[in-house]
């Protein structure tokens, strides 16, 4: 059961209304590693979970927290917006270094085709579910496989791409009002990305996961001989030079080597038998029309 309070996780005012940074947000928002992405990664995560109630509790906690993030970035979209494109021409034609970049073209026009159409057309001056470029987000961006080593080591990647391009649109805007929104959700995900460390290591501690993932597949089904081999697959041996290729493996159970021109396996050259005619592929020699009847 979830229950919303009025007030917001933090507060979202900008100076002053920008369509063309409000465009650049939905990226954070809507796009592959935004907020909406980990907001439904987390909750399917925590619905899904059949371990300890101390994840589920944690995973919980981070899930809906990210349902506020989601409301923070949509509502300053919106206010970034609340000023219409037309209203602006007058800073823009003020701007030298905008002329210059429009070349002679109508001022509105810049504005506009720099928005997102979709702000003004679809959402009526609001937030859109959507990246930066108006791709549609998509349930294919989440991950919650039910093995929560798999998915912790998921969620820190989802917390340094999301956290790397906040980043960078600290810095693609001077608006004091959008830097101080920004600068919190960079410290939450400084926060989430150490929380699943965290949670990674007490996972291999409570003996619950380890690596390799998945720990209970029995490692005498493998390859054993290639388990722990690093292939060497393009020119210069560049790459031996690291902790990967040589020494001890991480999880204690092998020791890395180093092939420099892995074998290939001559007894299969990968050719294909014939189907059925019916399908009318490319067969490897002429079919008789009777046979495809």
């Amino acid at each position: 059961m979830f229950f919303r309070q009025k007030q917001m996780a933090y507060h979202a005012k900008p100076e002053k209304p920008d369509p063309l940074f409000a465009k650049m947000l939905q990226e954070p928002l809507g796009g592959q590693w935004g907020e909406i992405s980990v907001m439904m990664t987390y909750l399917f995560q925590g619905w899904n979970c059949r371990g300890p109630q101390k994840y589920k509790d944690m995973i919980m906690d981070i899930g809906t927290e990210e349902i506020g993030h989601v409301e923070m970035l949509a509502t300053m979209i919106a206010r970034l917006l609340e000023t219409s494109p037309i209203e602006q021409q007058e800073d823009m034609a003020k701007n030298s270094v905008v002329g210059a970049v429009m070349g002679g073209a109508r001022v509105e026009d810049a504005i506009v085709a720099g928005m997102n159409a979709q702000h003004y057309i679809v959402a009526g001056l609001g937030a859109r579910p959507s990246d930066s470029v108006g791709n549609p987000w998509t349930s294919a961006y989440t991950i919650a496989s039910g093995n929560l080593l798999a998915d912790f080591r998921f969620n820190v990647t989802a917390e340094s791409q999301g956290r790397l391009q906040v980043s960078r649109l600290y810095n693609m805007t001077n608006d004091t009002g959008v830097r101080d929104m920004l600068s919190f959700l960079i410290a939450r995900d400084t926060m989430h990305q150490n929380q699943w460390l965290a949670a990674i290591r007490e996972l291999e501690e409570d003996g619950l996961e380890m690596t390799p993932v998945p720990s209970n597949f029995p490692q005498s089904l493998e390859k054993s001989e290639v388990a722990y081999q690093f292939l060497n697959h393009s020119e210069g041996t560049e790459s031996e030079q690291g902790r990967w290729a040589q020494g001890p493996a991480p999880d204690g159970k092998g020791t890395f080597t180093y092939i420099d021109r892995p074998p290939a396996y001559t007894e299969d050259e990968g050719d294909l038998n014939p189907v059925d005619p019916r399908t009318y592929g490319t067969p490897p020699a002429p079919v008789p029309p009777a046979a495809a009847e």
